[in-house]
C-alpha cells in the first residue's frame, strides 16, 4: 500500500463513542477532515508477547516508556500480501513507530520461525534486538477491527480513525482467518483516535465538549487481555486499575 510511513511520532488521544456520538462528530468533521484514499478497512494484527503476557501486564501499569511488536496487514492476506512488523513504542505521551514490510509469508518465517530479514536496515535491526531482548516472544493475542480513516483538509497531519467490530482471539492467530473473534466494544459503540503531530485545535476542542466527547485510556490488545484472562467479565477499567495497583 502506498503512502504509508515507516516511522513517525505523534500525539494520540483516544476516545470511545456511542453510535449518536459518531454521527454528530463525523457530521460536525465535514470540511475539516475527509475519509481518506482507502475507505473502511479491515486492520488484523497479532501482537507479539512473552508466555506470561509480560509485554501488556507491562503496558498496563501505565510505565514512562512502553513498548509492542505486532504484526499487521490491511485486509486479509494472502502469502504475497505485504505486511508490516512494526515496534510501537510510547514514552511521556509520545507515540513512535518503527516498521519493515515484507510478504506475509516471509513475515511469519522471520517472526515465528527465526529466518532473517529478507533486507536489512536499522529498523530490522532494532526489531532483531527487541527479539533478542524479550525471551521467549511468541504469536499471543490476535486484535482486528474495521476502521474508516479520515485526514485533514487544512492540516495534512491532522488524522482521525474511528473503529468498530474489533475482536481479540488467541487461538488461530493466522491473519488468514480475517476479522473474527471476541467483541470488545458494546454494540453500536466506536473507537475514535485523534493523531495529531502537535496541540490540539480550538476548534476540534470545541467540537469535542459540545458533543460531550471525553478522552479515554483505551488499549484494544490491553482489552483483549483483560477480557481473556478474567472470563469475558465487564468491568475492564477496574481490573487495569487493580492490575496497576498491585504492580506498584
Amino acid at each position: 500500500m502506498g503512502g504509508f510511513k515507516d516511522t513517525f511520532a505523534r500525539i494520540e488521544t483516544k476516545y470511545l463513542l456511542e453510535d449518536f456520538q459518531y454521527r454528530a462528530i463525523r457530521e460536525r468533521l465535514e470540511g475539516m477532515a475527509q475519509v481518506d484514499e482507502y475507505g473502511k478497512t479491515s486492520i488484523l494484527n497479532i501482537y507479539y508477547d512473552t508466555k506470561d503476557f509480560n509485554l501488556i501486564r507491562t503496558s498496563l501499569e501505565k510505565p514512562v516508556y512502553k513498548e509492542k511488536l505486532r504484526l499487521r496487514t490491511y485486509g486479509i492476506p494472502e502469502d504475497d500480501t505485504k505486511a508490516f512488523i512494526e515496534i510501537k513504542k510510547k514514552y511521556k505521551g509520545i507515540v513512535y513507530k518503527r516498521r519493515i514490510g515484507m510478504d506475509y509469508s516471509d513475515a511469519l518465517k522471520y517472526l515465528n520461525e527465526g529466518a532473517p530479514a529478507k533486507k536489512e536496515s536499522q529498523i530490522s535491526n532494532e526489531i532483531d534486538y527487541f527479539k533478542s531482548f524479550y525471551k521467549g516472544l511468541r504469536p499471543a493475542m490476535a486484535i482486528s477491527y474495521d476502521r474508516i480513516a479520515m485526514a485533514g483538509i487544512s492540516d495534512p497531519e491532522l488524522r482521525i480513525t474511528f473503529d468498530e467490530n474489533i475482536r481479540w482471539r488467541v487461538d488461530h492467530l493466522d491473519l488468514k482467518k480475517g476479522n473474527v473473534g471476541e467483541e470488545i466494544l458494546k454494540p453500536g459503540q466506536h473507537l475514535m483516535e485523534l493523531k495529531i503531530a502537535g496541540a490540539m485545535t480550538l476548534e476540534m476542542a470545541h467540537i469535542l465538549d459540545e458533543l460531550g466527547i471525553r478522552q479515554t485510556s483505551f488499549s484494544k490488545y490491553g482489552r483483549g487481555f483483560v477480557d481473556y484472562m478474567y472470563g469475558g467479565r465487564t468491568d475492564a477499567d477496574n481490573i487495569i486499575r487493580d492490575i496497576r495497583i498491585l504492580s506498584a
